[in-house]
């Protein structure tokens, strides 16, 4: 349980609590900047946003070397290694008592951290998400409406956590890092958190933006394959086993493309 006692208020949400914000980027000189500045400039101000260079070859490394925030912590790999080792890698450095995580091409809204801690601290919740909107350069997209929980048994039908979105409290889990795999990392990673405590909860507010045209945003033939994969070999469940998720994974995916078309 969370002291309530314990928790200096400022503006009406508490920022005595540390906030670990996880970035991995990989030639993202197009877009980091924008991603950046949405972290920096939370209400929010007791954070670290440890960002983590995939061995970008663009012009990432000159925008990050030109970064002048003291809550902004860099690392560098000398080789590609993939989001989720990236992603161990901020982890692995954090000192954050909640675990936050931001793609390089996304960004949040202002309000993003002071509504969801409060969320957090309020209800005694130690894993949440929240709704998030597409966006491109043609404008805002859809909003993205998740339940209002989910549990380990739910997910495997359908993963409804953007990692946009995703904190979990070190307080309840300790420090828990992503699988060595090279796509659906953060998946498996909600999972083990889900193995640990029954629910994680919704945040019911846009909070975050997700990018629709970026390099970084798989098509749907390629999500399928991957998400296959995962049911057999990460989770290594049978033939039947991963039919039965898989086939609700791709009627709940039919659903969402005719919802977005009509």
């Amino acid at each position: 349980m969370i002291d309530m006692n314990d928790i200096n208020h400022v503006d009406g949400f508490s920022d005595k609590y540390l906030v670990s914000v996880i970035m991995p980027c990989f030639n993202s000189e197009e877009h980091i900047q924008e991603a950046i500045h949405s972290v920096l400039s939370q209400h929010y101000r007791n954070l670290e946003l440890i960002i983590v260079d995939d061995n970008s070859t663009d012009g990432t490394i000159d925008i990050l070397s030109k970064v002048n925030d003291n809550r902004v912590k860099i690392i560098y790999s000398d080789k590609n290694n993939g989001a989720g080792v990236s992603r161990n890698l901020g982890i692995e450095k954090a000192k954050g008592r909640f675990i936050a995580f931001l793609d390089s091409d996304d960004r949040w809204s202002e309000n993003k951290l002071s509504e969801q801690i409060k969320f957090m601290i309020d209800n005694d919740y130690y894993f949440t998400y929240s709704y998030y909107q597409h966006f491109s350069r043609s404008g805002p997209g859809k909003i993205i409406y998740t339940p209002a929980y989910t549990t380990y048994k739910k997910s495997l039908y359908g993963n409804v956590i953007g990692c946009l979105t995703a904190i979990y409290d070190t307080a309840r889990f300790g420090k828990k890092y992503m699988p060595l795999i090279r796509k659906r990392q953060d998946f498996a990673l909600w999972l083990s958190l889900l193995s640990e405590e029954e629910k994680a909860y919704c945040c019911p507010k846009i909070l975050a933006h997700y990018r629709t045209d970026s390099g970084m945003t798989q098509n749907k033939v390629n999500a399928a394959k991957h998400q296959w994969h995962f049911y057999r070999f990460t989770l290594n469940y049978g033939i039947m086993k991963s039919l039965w998720y898989f086939s609700f994974y791709t009627i709940n995916g039919i659903i969402k493309h005719f919802c977005k078309n009509n």
